[in-house]
């Protein structure tokens, strides 16, 4: 059960859903035609061993990723790697040298990334799942000048960005990748500030977003987690809450922004949008990809 003020690292609460993540990135990169390949995602998937590991064996036919859910989910992630990746490398042209990865749990882009010189990469995050990334990548060296920042976004973060070296005066890139789902309304709205408050002309911002389920919906699908023993796995950890869209709010204070669905996504990139009625049709069929420059 969530409260606000609890912690977790890489194995546990909103951690573990990080893993879950970068095992489906894993799995698509064994793919003979990837939308993405992110190599790190198999490293922390062993770092950890056990089911993850022999998911990326084969070993483990009844994990939820070999299912047909797990089928939809990692072209789901897929395809919104490929589109973040692409996101970066267009603030990167345009010349930005900071990137903030918000909640970077294991994003490996400050490591996989083909950064320009003088790129200042820093990842916001509990400090237990900091720690992990830092023990596993022991050895790889980041293509970016990476600066952890231990800081619950339910915080203070804003000033604990600044305090790590953040230019307010220069642009920055920033990204809330796979999060908004994990903070209530007042915390998305203290994000979407801090961002704005934070971000110089000529910045970028990358959201992935959905608006909330219907009530009775969420609750049900609550209630058939814990009684299946599986509290704790998505539907008990998210908020059924939405702040105000990124477009909008975005757009009214002086950003241009251009949001992508994910199935229009899913379809750019050749993979198949689920059925309406499946378990990942509910949920691709009400995400979207939301980029924005400030003018």
């Amino acid at each position: 059960m969530r409260t606000d003020d609890d912690s977790w690292d890489i194995t546990t609460s909103v951690g573990s859903t990080a893993l879950f993540v970068a095992a489906a990135r894993a799995l698509e990169a064994q793919k003979p035609n990837p939308a993405a390949v992110d190599p790190f995602a198999e490293v922390f998937c062993r770092a950890v061993g056990g089911q993850w590991a022999d998911l990326l064996d084969g070993d483990a036919p009844d994990h939820a990723l070999k299912s047909d859910f797990g089928t939809d989910f990692v072209n789901f992630q897929a395809v919104r790697t490929r589109y973040f990746d692409a996101y970066f490398r267009a603030a990167a042209d345009a010349g930005v040298r900071q990137v903030v990865l918000l909640a970077a749990g294991l994003d490996s882009r400050a490591y996989r990334l083909d950064w320009p010189d003088a790129t200042v990469c820093y990842e916001l995050d509990q400090p237990g799942v900091l720690d992990f990334k830092r023990e596993v990548l022991t050895g790889h060296t980041p293509t970016a000048d990476r600066r952890e920042v231990a800081v619950d976004l339910r915080d203070a973060w804003p000033q604990a960005l600044r305090d790590s070296g953040f230019d307010t005066a220069a642009p920055s890139a920033w990204i809330a990748e796979g999060l908004l789902i994990y903070l209530p309304a007042d915390a998305q709205h203290q994000l979407f500030n801090g961002i704005d408050a934070l971000a110089a002309s000529g910045s970028h911002v990358a959201v992935e977003e959905a608006p909330p389920m219907d009530a009775d919906a969420f609750e049900a699908k609550q209630e058939e987690e814990r009684a299946a023993g599986a509290e704790g796995t998505f539907f008990t950890l998210v908020y059924n809450e939405q702040h105000e869209p990124a477009p909008s709010w975005f757009g009214a204070r002086g950003w241009r922004a251009d949001p992508t669905p994910l199935p229009d996504l899913l379809r750019q990139n050749g993979r198949r949008v689920p059925p309406p009625d499946s378990e990942a049709g509910l949920m691709t069929s009400t995400i979207t990809l939301v980029s924005a420059v400030k003018q």
